[in-house]
């Protein structure tokens, strides 16, 4: 299995070229990074060539290194019904230089775009409708960010008392339960917990 996927790999970075800065084999999946500018391209080839046939995008997220210089990366999760095979796409990028959209090429690329904007505030350069798609409209950072604060930000409220909108610091509070670990519901029904020796008798 490896070695097709490697055999593969030499095809595709071979076909494409310099757009395809290295591959490799994580976990049964070929993984490409791809030059950020060659982005479109590079998807196009991957989509139509007859030994590749990756027409269905299952997924595109984000990750974030910020002690990297470009710190964001962009992974595209491609399946080829056809060929039964899985690929991972990789992009990097920095807080300011966009990506190539890809929604061109796989439609559904512009929810999940839209969702790597909101979340890690990644630009995606061509993509007709890049808004924020989990948080509100004027939510003020990118959560999924490392560096994103966990406190210090405030929140807006009506007060029924003061009969106006108050601003109030952000309580992140932590509710504590109360776990029923016989129950099948909530609790880990193959692990034996001190105290189960209790229910078998």
């Amino acid at each position: 299995m490896k070695d097709s996927l490697l055999e593969l790999g030499e095809y595709i970075k071979t076909a494409l070229k310099k757009p395809v800065r290295e591959f490799y084999v994580y976990k049964g999946e070929l993984v490409l990074l791809v030059e950020r500018d060659a982005l479109v391209r590079a998807m196009c080839f991957l989509h139509d060539d007859g030994a590749c046939q990756f027409k269905l995008l299952m997924d595109l997220c984000g990750v974030d290194y910020p002690e990297r210089a470009e710190r964001f990366e962009v992974v595209y999760n491609l399946l080829s019904v056809r060929h039964n095979q899985r690929i991972r796409v990789k992009v990097v990028t920095d807080e300011v230089t966009p990506v190539p959209s890809v929604v061109d090429v796989f439609p559904t690329a512009g929810w999940f775009e839209r969702e790597v904007w909101d979340m890690y505030g990644v630009f995606f350069a061509g993509n007709p409708d890049l808004r924020r798609i989990l948080t509100d409209y004027g939510f003020d950072g990118h959560p999924q960010r490392k560096d994103f604060p966990l406190t210090g930000y405030v929140e807006m409220r009506y007060d029924p008392e003061k009969q106006r909108v108050v601003y109030e610091p952000v309580k992140l509070p932590q509710a504590y339960r109360s776990f029923d670990f016989l129950s099948p519901w909530e609790g880990m029904t193959d692990v034996m917990l001190p105290g189960d020796e209790k229910a078998a008798g």
